[in-house]
């Protein structure tokens, strides 16, 4: 006979429950490492699904995600031209907050260098990539947007031909992806007074020109906006892209890029380090703190709930005593109930976190290797908390079954 299943069926309501509240503070402990893998996954998405060997962003700086990069589009053709290099093209990448039916839409813009890259390596749920070098985006499902629905972003509307998973920034917005010229557009936009206001200040400055003076017809030319004027340089993009041939010593051809005065690179991993250890390294290290807090916290309390049930029994554990029950006994029925409370605790969090870890705001990934620590993380807490109710029992006298 096992008196700790005995005890539990005697039991099996306030056993159950209790199961539920640890399985419920297991949950959030899994869903904090699962977001912190998560913030982890949206930190270095772009990097890993674009694949390229060398990010070339403007110099000083560690763009173009950790902070504003500005490079000119001809930069592109510099790169290419570097021994070694297999392919180079823009890379634009921001973040707008703008309105749309009422309501505000936060949306980070990613460009895509067309029509070298149409957006076939995306991860699409429904529509297709990019067909056109104008007017036609795809979104992260996150965003909400359907298929073929309209969006106004500036001055230009734009439709959905694409939605995707899984597609967001570091801050957990969802993306919205466009060619480069289209999210340049998007973001240098201008409202009409803007352009009247720089129009204006072009004129007045030009009347303290001789040239102007001497050439009225100049002056019509300032009417035009900023990007067709020819002596202003077109739209910056935020970065260069490049992939190199196999077997090219990539030290070799980030050294000499690196020689150029305007510029800086970074590889592959440089980038994501410059991800890890600047943009969200507060945000990881909180929420690794948090998680070992709130597994102490669960140690805890799962130690406070086994003494609790062991103080219920003290009666029922004097009278085994009296009726010659060994010790073993009595420590093996306390030790195997905490190690079932954890596990049925491990199990509700597990199955209650698959159902509610979907709609939480953040990604929450959860990787087998991490279900596996917080299984051996249980057990030891399971094992560890039935000390104080089996240091408890132990010191229970048999004479105490006779006082009633």
């Amino acid at each position: 006979m096992n008196l700790a299943i005995k005890d539990v069926q005697h039991n099996v309501g306030r056993f159950s429950l209790t199961a539920v509240g640890i399985g419920m503070m297991l949950m959030i402990v899994m869903g904090m490492a699962g977001i912190y893998r998560g913030l982890i996954e949206d930190a270095t998405l772009i990097i890993n699904r674009i694949d390229s060997d060398l990010w070339i962003v403007q110099r000083d700086t560690r763009g173009p995600f950790a902070e504003m990069s500005r490079v000119p589009e001809t930069l592109v053709y510099r790169v290419q031209a570097v021994p070694g290099i297999i392919s180079a093209r823009e890379f634009v990448f921001h973040t707008i907050q703008r309105q749309h039916d009422g309501k505000p839409l936060r949306m980070s813009v990613l460009g895509l260098s067309w029509p070298t890259d149409k957006g076939e390596w995306l991860p699409l749920v429904s529509g297709r990539p990019l067909a056109r070098n104008h007017f036609e985006i795809i979104v992260d499902k996150a965003l909400g947007f359907q298929l073929h629905e309209k969006i106004k972003l500036g001055k230009e509307t734009y439709t959905v031909v694409g939605i995707t998973s899984g597609m967001v920034s570091s801050g957990g917005d969802g993306m919205g992806i466009v060619t480069v010229s289209d999210s340049q557009a998007i973001q240098f936009d201008s409202v009409g007074e803007a352009l009247r206001l720089e129009r204006s200040a072009r004129e007045r400055r030009s009347a303290e020109v001789d040239i102007f003076q001497n050439q009225p017809q100049l002056v019509e030319q300032l009417a035009h906006p900023a990007s067709e004027l020819p002596a202003i340089s077109s739209p910056a993009i935020s970065a260069v892209i490049a992939s190199l041939a196999p077997g090219t010593n990539i030290d070799q051809v980030q050294e000499l890029i690196a020689s150029w005065g305007d510029v800086s690179v970074f590889t592959k991993a440089e980038q994501e380090d410059l991800l890890l250890q600047g943009m969200v390294d507060k945000a990881r290290r909180q929420l690794g703190m948090f998680r070992t807090l709130l597994t102490i916290i669960a140690a805890v309390i799962m130690a406070l709930i086994l003494y609790t049930l062991t103080l219920d029994k003290l009666h029922s554990i004097a009278l085994l005593k009296l009726l010659g029950a060994p010790d073993r006994t009595i420590l093996g029925m306390l030790l195997q109930q905490a190690v079932a409370l954890g596990v049925m605790g491990y199990v509700i969090a597990l199955v209650m976190g698959r159902q509610l870890f979907p709609y939480f705001p953040r990604r929450v990934v959860i990787t087998n290797e991490d279900l596996l620590q917080l299984f051996l993380i249980v057990l030891a807490i399971s094992v560890l908390s039935s000390l104080l109710g089996i240091w408890r029992a132990m010191r229970v006298r048999p004479t105490e079954a006779l006082m009633g």
